[in-house]
């Protein structure tokens, strides 16, 4: 597996990371617990040493999974996990709090449930309009300072937020939705921001909530819990009307001998050196196959015939609801 850095703080990860959300939370085919701790130790058994979680995911019980896999290979490996939003006795979310005290009561508890002396990297899961960034990025310059976390990140913050974060505590990185059918990032400034500041950009949902690899379709139906139900371009005729992305994808693929998973990952791999994908799955065979895109290398005549073509391809349906939407980019 390659190598890339995330910021200028030293901090170095496996060039494709595992997002695991998916092992227990937000979407319908959930495995057990110990069929997510196989995963995660096969995964670092491939060379994936980034590891991507947060709070809100179960919420809790995924830190508990992330940190009981990882244990055995702790000094391997680079574990991420966010802060950012309250969360009431039933477990669900009740608003945003980036108060410094929630801020140091979420990482006592994060390091306890993960079974860590240190966080690698804490990001701030959302912006809390209600707290200034600078006092955020402050208290986790603290816990920095106290050995408590080792770098900062940001999750779905605009450029603006980036740069004033930065200017308090240095960000390592900044994790976003980024792929050929969110490419939001190159137009809202905040992959200017990345290069311009020397910040690591993490893509989560490369492969589209699982679209973009063709496995999904107009008939696909959801599962109980599967939080895609909600979502605007997961609707039988939005699936649909972006098929043709997915056909477009898929061209590419069979001309390289690869898989359009691999297609997807690779060409967000081109984009910049500083950028780590997370994809998240469930199962083995997928986890191989997301791995393999490190082999995969798009040339830059290549990305640029595959720029031009996805931008003739307009996605229909937002990447969330309005409410959702609202609060990615602040």
């Amino acid at each position: 597996m390659q190598t890339r850095k995330l910021g200028s703080g030293g901090l170095e990860v496996s060039a494709i990371g595992l997002g695991c959300m998916g092992l227990n939370f937000a979407y319908g085919d959930r495995p057990t617990r110990e069929q997510g701790i196989a995963l995660l130790r096969a995964a670092v058994d491939r060379g994936v040493t980034f590891f991507d979680t947060a709070e809100v995911y179960g919420p809790y019980s995924n830190e508990e999974i992330v940190g009981a896999a990882l244990a055995p290979v702790r000094d391997r490996v680079v574990i991420a996990t966010k802060f950012g939003f309250r969360i009431g006795p039933d477990g669900q979310q009740t608003g945003f709090d980036s108060r410094p005290a929630h801020i140091r009561a979420v990482t006592e508890a994060s390091l306890r449930r993960l079974g860590v002396e240190v966080i690698d990297l804490l990001y701030q899961h959302r912006v809390d309009p209600d707290v200034p960034i600078e006092d955020v990025a402050g208290t986790v310059a603290e816990l920095i300072a106290e050995g408590k976390v080792k770098h900062f990140g940001l999750s779905e913050a605009g450029e603006g937020t980036i740069r004033r974060a930065h200017a308090v505590q240095p960000v390592a990185a900044l994790q976003s939705e980024y792929s050929l059918w969110t490419r939001d990032p190159e137009t809202n400034g905040t992959l200017t921001a990345c290069a311009e500041l020397g910040i690591g950009f993490v893509p989560y949902s490369p492969l589209g909530r699982g679209f973009l690899t063709g496995a999904l379709g107009a008939g696909t139906g959801f599962e109980k819990g599967d939080f895609r139900k909600a979502l605007p371009r997961f609707t039988p005729e939005a699936m649909a009307a972006n098929q043709s992305l997915v056909d477009l994808i898929g061209h590419y693929a069979a001309a390289r001998d690869a898989t359009p998973a691999q297609i997807a990952i690779a060409w967000l791999l081109a984009r910049h050196p500083w950028i780590v994908p997370i994809p998240g799955t469930t199962k083995r065979h997928r986890l191989e196959e997301n791995i393999g895109a490190v082999s995969v290398t798009l040339g830059a005549k290549e990305l640029a015939e595959m720029d031009a073509a996805t931008a003739a391809i307009e996605v229909q349906g937002g990447r969330y609801p309005a409410a959702l939407q609202a609060v990615v980019g602040r």
